[in-house]
């Protein structure tokens, strides 16, 4: 008998992968259980396992006294030198119980704990197994629908598809593989149940981590994905290593690697483009397939920007039902206007793009551009970039400002050399240019003074001081911006 319980345990332990020390403890309360069914407590129960776990014996521990008072937990000085005769009262005695002797409503109680407990171990090694999976993809197959939910057979567990988080266009039928993302554990009454996604974007990352070995390898890092789950996924890719076309790597050769991506989302399409730190070249990227024509910063603050695009791409643009922009608009963290070239030459938005800057950086070509951001920076790490945009610092301006307080130290994830290699690109890009003195609010440019520069001969225009607009000389307000202004009168 006792080799059939030590063989019993070890066989539990293979099948149900719980660690001996768990097995020892279920059959520990389960023991104690029927014992404090028996006897009312099990304070005075002590369990004894053999070392190679061929027996277990439970003890009743008891005080030895002169005159017992409570049977259960005492002992009286004469019986318990029976047992040993070198015990004086007040010792402590363990006498052997035999369950045998229980009840049946005892051993009834022994099981239902044993069971409970080897059920809660088995559960509780389960969660510890896949908790770590999370975010993982796991295989498993199509079992039944409830309510709009897929249940997977996954082997040991059971997972679930809700109907959110599954794709639109995607029908099962019994036994079909699924591929899902591993999205959360959640504890049932027989176990463990697994929730699963394939609409989730990082379903889409680790697919083209499973198909294209650069990502996997971190040679071409994924910036961003959305998805709009069964139609359109935009994936924004770049690289370090200049030897490295991104996009070409996770396209693949004749579109063999994207076309398995492709494959798996059951048709979905899908638009690779390149990750750029300048906001209007990513947001002409982020468009695509649409080819567009010229990108206008709106309000860098509040990232707005417009994208003219040919009459012909309109549509591509904006995509059925806005689709297109809607994923570009959340790729780039912008708001993206688009307007054709006919729309847009309608507009006025000079002002837009002549709008003075603090900042001039310039190229070898000798052409200026203005910049502002630090992620627009030629060669910035975007990494540091996010980072000091996370710590409130993201034009140059304010980088400069902490350098020179040396208040960037203390920014975490922030190295050392990360703040030199930044400051070392702003002084070698970057040269700050303070703004002319303009004139007073209240007074407009003299005819004398316009026709002077002109040379005298050509007839002149005038423009306000405040917000550029044009003006004549009959004017005493600016009819855009309100602001009042005089002309001085020539002396001759």
């Amino acid at each position: 008998m006792a080799s059939e319980m030590g063989e019993a345990i070890r066989q539990l332990m293979q099948e149900k992968g719980i660690s001996e020390d768990s097995v020892k403890l279920t059959i520990e309360n389960m023991l104690k259980a029927a014992y404090k069914r028996t006897y009312g407590t099990a304070d005075n129960a002590v369990v004894v396992f053999e070392d190679d776990l061929s027996d277990v014996t439970i003890y009743s521990r008891k005080t030895v006294v002169d005159g017992v008072y409570d049977p259960i937990i005492e002992i009286e000085l004469e019986e318990a030198r029976q047992l040993d005769p070198e015990c004086e009262e007040g010792d402590e005695i363990d006498i052997p119980e035999d369950p045998k002797t229980w009840g049946r409503s005892a051993v009834s109680t022994g099981k239902q704990t044993g069971h409970q407990g080897l059920n809660e171990s088995f559960k509780d090694n389960l969660y510890n197994e896949y908790k770590d999976k999370i975010g993982e993809i796991i295989i498993g197959y199509y079992q039944r629908e409830k309510n709009g939910n897929i249940y997977v057979d996954l082997g040991k567990v059971e997972g679930v598809l809700p109907a959110k988080f599954q794709s639109p266009r995607e029908k099962y039928e019994k036994n079909e593989r699924i591929k899902a993302l591993i999205v959360d554990i959640k504890k049932t009454t027989s176990g463990i149940q697994i929730v699963l996604s394939r609409s989730d974007p990082e379903f889409v990352r680790s697919i083209v981590e499973l198909e294209v070995p650069e990502v996997y390898d971190k040679t071409v890092e994924i910036y961003k994905i959305v998805r709009d789950a069964g139609y359109r996924t935009k994936i924004a890719v770049y690289t370090n290593r200049e030897d490295v076309d991104p996009v070409g790597a996770c396209v693949g050769l004749k579109g063999n690697r994207i076309q398995n991506v492709i494959t798996e989302l059951l048709g979905e399409k899908i638009d690779v483009l390149k990750y750029d730190s300048d906001p209007t070249v990513f947001i002409k990227n982020a468009l695509s397939p649409a080819e567009v024509s010229k990108v206008v910063i709106l309000d860098a603050e509040k990232k707005q920007a417009l994208a003219i695009v040919p009459d012909t791409q309109f549509s591509l643009a904006i995509g059925k039902q806005g689709q297109n922009v809607r994923l570009a608009n959340r790729l780039c963290d912008w708001t993206i206007d688009v307007k054709t070239e006919e729309q847009a030459a309608t507009m006025d938005l000079s002002e837009f793009e002549s709008r003075k800057a603090a900042i001039n950086l310039f190229k070898d070509d000798d052409v200026q551009e203005t910049i502002n951001a630090i992620a627009e920076l030629p060669g910035i790490d975007v990494r540091v970039a996010d980072i000091l945009k996370e710590a409130g610092i993201a034009d140059v301006q304010q980088f400069v400002d902490a350098y020179e307080e040396d208040a960037l130290k203390n920014i975490e994830g922030l190295t050392a050399d990360d703040i030199e290699a930044v400051n070392k690109i702003i002084n070698e890009n970057v040269e700050f240019v303070e703004e002319s003195e303009e004139p007073s609010q209240t007074e407009a440019p003299s005819e004398a003074d316009a026709q002077e520069n002109a040379g005298g001969d050509a007839e002149e225009e005038y423009f306000c001081p405040e917000c550029g607009a044009k003006i004549t000389l009959d004017m005493t307000h600016c009819p855009k911006c309100g602001v009042e202004f005089e002309f001085e009168e020539d002396e001759e």
